[in-house]
């Protein structure tokens, strides 16, 4: 996997432009080898949405959870993995992109060779 498919990139919205190789990883308070970085908060955009890098260990997972009020979409960017939800695993590779439902139980595992994706929540996880 591309350790830094986003090296050069910017977070860009209406009231700033953030440069996402300088914006920290946040580990994942449950799930060891994840870690996330904040692009877009609830505080940017009135409670909307919010925009998060996440990084996912090879071999390491987001074990099964749900998001009560929050429907999520997931846009892969470097490495490959899947997702499991309502007995169906989905296979997760560059440019896949997927929808999961607010209350909806899901897992996210990376392969071997790890994984990172943008995962977008609304309303805003943080």
């Amino acid at each position: 996997m591309n350790p830094h498919p986003l090296a050069n990139a910017i977070s860009a919205f209406i009231s700033s432009e953030k440069q996402i190789a300088d914006l920290p990883w946040n580990q994942h308070p449950v799930f060891a080898g994840v870690a996330l970085k904040h692009l877009i908060t609830g505080q940017e955009t009135n409670g909307q949405m919010s925009q998060h890098l996440v990084r996912i260990e090879p071999n390491c997972a987001i074990g099964n959870h749900t998001h009560a009020t929050q429907w999520e979409l997931h846009q892969v960017l470097a490495g490959a993995g899947e997702t499991a939800m309502r007995n169906k695993t989905i296979p997760y590779a560059i440019g896949t992109i997927s929808t999961i439902p607010l209350g909806e139980e899901h897992e996210v595992r990376a392969s071997g060779e790890g994984m990172m994706l943008l995962a977008t929540f609304s309303p805003p996880l943080v």
